[in-house]
């Protein structure tokens, strides 16, 4: 095997590539990264027989071939190396790699008993991206991180006709957004419990004006989107721009989200985006581990107060469109904070043109109580008193109790 490649380039898809392999493996071999030089070009991958990733890259091939070397070591070694081209041989059991006047040797691992990575799925549709890498953004936040509960770990992805609806949460939040895209079946009705980590990984690499083809097998097909059970052997690919990324889906049934959301709140807050994000990212400096930020709401003010016990409280105003009388409600900053960004990135799928961008639109904060759960949407920008459009992004999150003051 020989070949040549733009060091950035190569360093770019192999880290990709190596932040899907396991950090555990179950044997030493699934912890390398198979190189396969061809016609195509240059084709990194990976598999644990959970998730799979594969990245095709144009490169000068002298010498088709195939090795196996060890995966994170690889990515270590691009890293550092000099922004020049990089060539690659093998010879026996041995890679050399140059760059410059840096040369490095691995040992090649044998290949004969790492696993064939699986087939593609059978396509299920196509979508933008953009839009896809937006929507996972969004929800991916709210997924949980106890791996005691696997479905709180995933994120639900409904397939309606021609609309996508992700959905996640840890019980204390749940993020829903709804894309379009082009089904394959027009009629498709389908349900898949993605892992997060696998949505999270492929926003990082899919932009606007990319199609990003999904397939899947395993979820059932014809029944209701909500509360489809998944069988475990299920699997989920996405691909584009030269790669694909494949997981097994989580089994088990996400909850009926939608029966979730109240019908209506009593207390409806309208705040400009830029200022209330900045302004509860500096008073939560002063809020301990388990103290909330807190939000009065005051005829055209609402007022945005944080303290730790004895030690520092801040205190900031900003300007506010309310309905509903005074009312107080404490909410843990860092939920808070992720639903006020999440929310904003409306903007930018909008394309808002007004001056300031997001910063400039507002943020809807609607809620019943102090004690149950409050909804946080993109409502606009500053100067469109429109009837609004039923919420491409939702995010409802649970109030936290204030302790008393001291």
């Amino acid at each position: 095997m020989k070949f040549r490649v733009e060091r950035d380039v190569l360093g770019e898809a192999v880290s990709w590539v190596a932040r899907a392999l396991p950090t555990r493996p179950v044997v030493p071999v699934l912890s390398g990264l198979l190189v396969h030089a061809g016609e195509d070009g240059l084709t990194l991958s990976c598999f644990d027989y959970e998730v799979s990733a594969r990245a095709v890259i144009p490169a000068e091939v002298g010498e088709p071939g195939t090795a196996l070397v060890p995966g994170r070591l690889l990515a270590e070694i691009i890293k550092s190396l000099p922004p020049e081209p990089v060539e690659v041989a093998s010879a026996a059991d041995m890679i050399t790699l140059t760059c410059g006047s840096a040369e490095f040797a691995l040992v090649s691992v044998a290949f004969e008993d790492y696993p064939k990575l699986p087939e593609l799925p059978e396509i299920a549709g196509t979508v933008d991206g953009g839009a896809l890498a937006t929507a996972a953004a969004q929800v991916v936040p709210s997924s949980s991180r106890d791996d005691t509960l696997p479905m709180l770990t995933g994120v639900n992805l409904d397939f309606d006709g021609d609309t996508i609806t992700l959905a996640a949460t840890d019980r204390y939040r749940l993020a829903v957004r709804r894309i379009t895209w082009e089904p394959a079946d027009p009629g498709l009705r389908a349900a898949a419990l993605v892992p997060a980590r696998t949505l999270a990984d492929m926003a990082r690499t899919m932009g606007p004006g990319v199609p990003v083809t999904i397939a899947f097998s395993g979820p059932a097909q014809g029944e209701p989107v909500s509360g489809v059970t998944r069988p475990a052997d299920g699997m989920i690919s996405f691909e584009g721009a030269g790669r694909r990324l494949t997981a097994r889906l989580i089994g088990g049934e996400f909850l009926k989200y939608e029966a979730r959301f109240p019908a209506e709140f009593g207390h409806c807050a309208e705040l400009p985006a830029g200022a209330v994000t900045d302004a509860v990212r500096r008073v939560s400096l002063v809020a301990d581990r388990a103290t909330p930020v807190q939000l009065t709401f005051r005829d055209a003010t609402a007022v945005i107060e944080a303290r730790s016990d004895g030690r520092a409280r801040a205190v900031e105003s900003v300007p506010v469109r309310y309905s509903g009388a005074d009312q107080v409600i404490s909410f843990n900053p860092h939920y808070l904070l992720d639903g006020l960004a999440a929310a904003t990135m409306c903007a930018h799928v909008q394309d808002v043109a007004e001056p300031g961008g997001a910063s400039a639109g507002r943020i809807r904060l609607e809620f019943t109580s102090p004690a149950k759960p409050a909804l946080i949407t993109w409502a606009g920008a500053p100067d469109d008193d429109s009837e609004a459009a039923p919420a491409a992004f939702r995010y409802l999150v649970v109030p936290q109790r204030a302790p008393a003051a001291s």
